[in-house]
């Protein structure tokens, strides 16, 4: 077998375990190829002999996870997820069993299922145009603020900084959101409008039910509060109704479609995947790309297509434990 790392060494706490991943995936007569990125890298080159190896690792956080996916979108490479970063959201999401061991067997078997990406793009305060994808949850607003906020702790104190950054700013801006879903025009105010390709959170709180990355569609999902700690709110709903379907999740609304603009009067910060993209836009678009990424899953996963098929690699079957 032959396969290629793409690894981002700052990505977070969890990254020196892609080594420990390797030493499972790589048999006698393997090649693997490991790339370490550098801050700058730019992912359509990092992924640009991707076809020419069996399956294609990306390792790091969300953020340069789903940026690399976007490099490789339309182009029917095996892709496995491997969750380096600090929250590790999109790995989550897909639901493949967390262990290196595990991850290196699921590349071998080979199992494989079409997801969706997010396509955002926006004008900056230059003017410039940019576009980017996304595989989570992407928008404007207060979780824009947040993400700024905690940048400058993120490295210390983890998913936590998030936590302080919300308690740092307990009255957020409210804004006059104007939103257009498949051409349907919607007025709303609210401290944020996100869309989504997966709305699952820590602790597997579905933040909207039934979002998921191979349905073809986006979730557009308006955080209709003026007080940050109401946003706890839906939190501790999730916590006894997981997916959303039981009790709903207060002072938030949500719609679903192909297509989206969102517009704001004044300008707010946009972020992408956790990574603020803009300090100030007053428009995004958004649309779904469907089926366009193909993801290496396990049987964990609720992406695992129902087959039968045999493992692509004849001894997928010793990998159990890391080898000594």
């Amino acid at each position: 077998m032959r396969s290629v790392i793409i690894h981002n060494p700052m990505s977070g706490f969890g990254s020196d375990a892609i080594f420990e991943f390797e030493r499972a995936l790589v048999h006698a007569g393997d090649e693997c190829t490991f790339r370490a990125l550098a801050p700058d890298f730019v992912a359509e080159e990092a992924v640009a002999d991707a076809e020419d190896f069996d399956v294609c690792v990306l390792s790091g956080g969300d953020g340069s996870v789903t940026g690399l996916l976007y490099a490789l979108r339309n182009r029917n490479v095996p892709v496995c997820v491997f969750p380096s970063g600090t929250a590790n959201l999109l790995f989550a999401n897909i639901g493949n069993a967390p262990e290196p061991a595990a991850l290196a067997r699921a590349c071998r078997v080979g199992h494989t299922a079409c997801i969706d990406l997010g396509e955002i793009s926006w004008e900056d305060e230059q003017g410039t145009q940019h576009v980017k994808g996304f595989g989570l949850m992407s928008g404007t607003g207060f979780d824009a603020q947040l993400m700024e906020a905690a940048l400058p702790n993120k490295a210390a104190m983890g998913q936590a900084a998030y936590f302080a950054a919300a308690f740092a700013n307990p009255r957020p801006t409210v804004e006059e959101f104007t939103i257009i879903v498949d051409g349907q025009k919607y007025h709303r105010r609210g401290i944020s409008c996100m869309v989504a390709d997966n709305a699952m959170i820590q602790g597997d709180i579905q933040i909207v039910p039934d979002c998921r990355m191979d349905d073809g569609l986006l979730d557009v999902i308006v955080i209709e509060t003026q007080d940050a700690a109401q946003v706890l709110r839906p939190l501790f709903s999730g916590i006894v109704d997981k997916t959303g379907k039981s009790i709903g999740r207060p002072h938030l609304e949500a719609f679903r479609g192909h297509e989206i603009t969102v517009h704001t009067e004044e300008p707010v910060p946009l972020e992408v995947d956790g990574d603020v993209v803009s300090s100030g836009v007053t428009e995004y678009h958004a649309r779904v790309l469907p089926g366009v990424c193909n993801l290496v899953v396990d049987s964990m996963s609720s992406y695992q297509p129902s087959s039968d098929a045999p493992a692509r690699f004849a001894d997928a079957d010793e990998i159990a434990f890391p080898k000594e």
